[in-house]
């Protein structure tokens, strides 16, 4: 009888400590620091070639990969955790010169500034560039595979920015 008592108090205890703690932890393994909200600026372009369409593509890539990643909720401004940035490069040119001296790819590379502000933690914030590319045949109109190579490049962009600012990488 004594024993059964001592088991039941036991698992009562027991049930009573796991429930009373709180584990909060990611799939991405990101470090919010108890941030709730985020908020993301529009990244305007700082050069002629980066259209305002492209600086709304990425503004809203940026969004939506922190909306999915993380467990915090957008806020229009002044999040907890704050992007804010340009497109400072956006060109093509020419890669993979053949013996005749024409190209057979072409390449677009987008440069962005971001400046991250965590306001719970700030010697976490930065501010820092990040760059990507895509290749594209050169024999095919870059304006009919634009929107394709943006795609590409904004998943890797967004994905980078997010693993410096939150990420832990």
């Amino acid at each position: 009888m004594k024993a059964k008592t001592i088991i039941r108090y036991s698992l009562l205890l027991l049930i009573i400590a796991a429930t009373g703690c709180q584990v909060r932890y990611s799939f991405t393994g990101g470090q919010f620091s108890g941030a709730k909200t985020f908020s993301v600026a529009f990244f305007k372009p700082q050069t002629a070639l980066a259209s305002q369409a492209y600086s709304q593509k990425f503004t809203e890539a940026l969004k939506q990969l922190v909306l999915t990643q993380s467990p915090m909720s957008l806020n229009e401004e002044n999040g907890d955790l704050r992007y804010e940035g340009n497109i400072i490069d956006y060109r093509v040119a020419p890669v993979a010169i053949q013996g005749n001296e024409t190209a057979s790819l072409s390449r677009l590379t987008i440069t962005i500034k971001v400046k991250y502000i965590n306001t719970l933690e700030p010697d976490l914030s930065f501010e820092r560039s990040f760059s990507k590319f895509a290749d594209f045949p050169a024999d095919q109109d870059f304006f009919s595979q634009e929107e394709s190579l943006w795609e590409n490049i904004n998943t890797q962009l967004t994905q980078d920015v997010y693993n410096a600012s939150v990420g832990n990488w």
